[in-house]
């Protein structure tokens, strides 16, 4: 963390101030800008001296006699935010979390992680939760966001159960859903090493028998039992597919969904960013900055299924900042597992700062020595960008 050690970051309470009080977009509910999730979804507002921003004991302290005024320190342990604690995230829809964590983690014969290449420049990687962090979809279903901000509880859920149902239909037509739900992995490479490298130009992957073999042999479940070569070898082809087709279209999503349901999904985009006060355009705009670095990186880390994960990624059109190779589900191994994976790919020479709303993202941080930047609230998002275009981070 050598990184953050020696700076110092005294901005001042004016600065912090200026994100405490910042409007959310057209926003006339008196909703507290730094609203902290409560047990049933609400918000509490912080008291008087509350910081909003990364979760460090020291927040923002106004400027000493002889130092810059835009320089920043962290100290060496990073401590939550004065606040009350984050409750546990409720869980995502069933079927998104259909996998439990006692299904099968794979051979684990083989690190198929990329790494970084040897002179690369990398120097930060921000470790980003999905969702009510990044995209506002769980929130949607339950109607806790509308009944938080002000908005239609039907019209939310409504909204909510369209994109869901978009979701699983992409899934299941263009990313083997029906096949590889009982065979989840934690990431896109995790079974690459059973791949032969044979051509799929013209591979029937409808009448290979895998889907059936899978079904009647339980070979995902918790058992742990695996197919043979054969079977291991599909599982791969499949999980190759998936790969060659999120990064083709991962900037034309629509020209996979094709025309008519290419309609229906703009159009399903421009609701939800209407009724959210354009969430996801925030979060955007900080994960470009981010991506637009040469020495830093996104990854995704979320507690939902893989497959499903990337059709989410590709729907509310994230494709662009998640290369499919930085997209990790946690629904297996837990994000402290994920974390460690992470660290393991890039090594400890570069800074981690984790971005999320939950209190699984936190506790994994904290244990790694992270910075956290809790989201709870438009304005966390602003304030992030602001962090970011000013470089403090």
């Amino acid at each position: 963390m050598s990184a953050y050690g020696q700076t110092q970051y005294t901005t001042g309470m004016q600065q912090a101030a200026a994100y405490a009080s910042y409007p959310q977009p057209g926003q006339p509910y008196g909703i507290p800008a730094y609203g902290i999730k409560t047990e049933g979804g609400l918000s509490q507002s912080q008291s008087p001296g509350q910081t909003g921003f990364l979760s460090y004991s020291s927040g923002f302290s106004t400027p000493q006699t002889g130092q810059a005024p835009y320089s920043y320190q962290m100290p060496v342990e990073y401590s939550t935010i004065h606040s009350p604690s984050t409750p546990i995230k409720d869980s995502e829809s069933d079927r998104l979390r259909r996998a439990s964590d006692g299904k099968s983690r794979g051979r684990g014969r083989r690190n198929n992680n990329p790494s970084p290449p040897p002179d690369s420049d990398l120097e930060r990687v921000f470790i980003w939760d999905l969702d009510e962090t990044i995209i506002v979809f769980h929130s949607l279903l339950t109607g806790s966001y509308a009944n938080r901000y002000g908005r239609d509880p039907p019209t939310s859920v409504s909204l909510g159960l369209r994109m869901e149902e978009m979701i699983f239909n992409l899934a299941d037509s263009h990313l083997f859903f029906n096949d590889l739900e009982e065979c989840d992995q934690v990431h896109i490479d995790d079974v690459s090493s059973d791949d032969n490298g044979q051509d799929l130009s013209t591979y029937n992957f409808g009448s290979d028998g895998f889907h059936a073999a899978a079904t009647s042999a339980n070979l995902c479940l918790a058992t742990g039992v695996r197919g043979g070569v054969d079977w291991m070898r599909k599982l791969a082809f499949r999980y190759r597919r998936v790969k060659e087709i999120y990064t083709t279209y991962k900037n034309n999503v629509g020209g996979l969904l094709g025309p008519a349901k290419r309609e229906a999904w703009l159009q399903l985009r421009a609701e939800i960013e209407a009724l959210t006060d354009s969430w996801l355009t925030l979060a955007l705009k900080a994960l470009t900055l981010i991506h637009s670095r040469s020495n830093c990186v996104n990854i995704l880390v979320t507690t939902t299924q893989l497959i499903p994960a990337l059709a989410k990624v590709l729907l509310y059109g994230l494709g662009i900042v998640f290369p499919i190779d930085n997209i990790y589900s946690a629904t297996k191994i837990g994000k402290e597992s994920c974390f460690e994976r992470v660290i393991q790919r890039f090594g400890r020479k570069v800074v981690y700062v984790v971005v999320g709303d939950g209190v699984e993202e936190e506790q994994g941080s904290k244990k790694h020595n992270m910075p956290f930047w809790r989201i709870s609230s438009h304005s966390d998002l602003m304030a992030l960008h602001h962090a970011l275009d000013l470089e403090y981070l």
